[in-house]
């Protein structure tokens, strides 16, 4: 896609600091890092979004952010990993080609959790439900 910044990195056009790649991925790190090492895993194929694959295209990438968040943490010795992969504009999607955030941690690091937890009502969880099911 033309206008896509990620399809002009894995084209060449836009430089990267690749960490990673195979026939079918690539992975670099952020220019927006939330902390050092915060790596993107992208497919060469461009897909806009999870909808807009196979669940087996999915699969893939999951499989190399592991890769990526393994060479990370053994390299930099995070004490920790969070993966992110948003869809859409409601989902905190910004750049429309699908992409997972691979995220070294370190104990009281910046990020946080991006909800407050609190429990569902019965009511809400078995309206769910049934929806869901029937």
């Amino acid at each position: 896609m033309r206008d896509c910044i990620f399809c002009k990195i894995i084209a060449g056009e836009i430089p990267s600091k690749k960490i990673y790649e195979d026939e079918h991925h690539l992975a670099f790190l952020d220019i927006f890092p939330a902390s050092k090492g915060h790596s993107l895993v992208i497919p060469k194929e461009h897909h806009a979004d999870i909808h807009s694959m196979s669940a087996a295209q999915y699969g893939a990438i999951a499989a190399v952010a592991k890769t990526v968040a393994d060479l990370l943490q053994g390299k930099l010795k995070s004490e920790g990993t969070t993966i992110f992969q948003m869809n859409r504009e409601a989902g905190w999607q910004t750049v429309f080609h699908i992409h997972m955030h691979v995220i070294p941690r370190w104990e009281g690091d910046a990020l946080h959790k991006p909800w407050d937890i609190a429990p569902a009502s019965e009511e809400e969880l078995s309206s769910i439900h049934a929806l869901l099911t029937e």
